[in-house]
């Protein structure tokens, strides 16, 4: 089980990041073998991105229900779009697969953002929380003084 912190802290990078959610919607339970392989196909993909951290590929939260939704976080636009592309990894077959399937049936949608965030254009808050989200990623430091409110902590030089 990972630790919870009781501090009070904010996540921090002098980098920019990319926030990337990525899903996949149930539209007919019954149509297992319509959504199933597309489920299947992130779980492809996501230990190739562990694996490989020259891709950009950050860290991730993920949630599921009738609407599958995964908040990424990525270096850079150019290492996600790199990877959307690469013809030697798991996503490109698996959107491959999925066009030629949606032609055939409704029975899953999937969706994407893609938000690229500058340095100092995002602010967090986590207490009595494991590790999560950004807090993953960025330097997690006391959500304190200069950093104590959200308006403080996006206005932080």
């Amino acid at each position: 089980m990972t630790k919870v912190r009781n501090e009070r802290l904010t996540a921090v990078s002098d980098d920019g990041y990319v926030l990337f959610l990525i899903g996949m919607r149930i539209n007919n339970i019954f149509a297992i073998h319509r959504w199933l392989p597309v489920f299947m196909a992130m779980g492809r993909m996501l230990p190739e991105l562990f694996k490989n951290p020259e891709l950009g590929f950050k860290s991730y939260e993920m949630w599921m229900g009738r609407t599958l939704i995964l908040v990424q976080y990525w270096e850079s636009a150019e290492k996600l779009m790199a990877y959307a592309k690469a013809t030697d990894a798991e996503h490109l077959p698996a959107w491959k697969a999925f066009n030629k399937m949606v032609k055939k049936s409704k029975a899953v949608g999937i969706y994407h953002e893609t938000y690229i965030v500058d340095p100092g254009k995002s602010e967090n808050i986590y207490q009595n929380m494991p590790p999560f989200g950004f807090g993953k990623v960025g330097r997690l430091e006391p959500a304190t003084g200069k950093r104590n409110t959200a308006s403080q902590r996006l206005n932080h030089k």
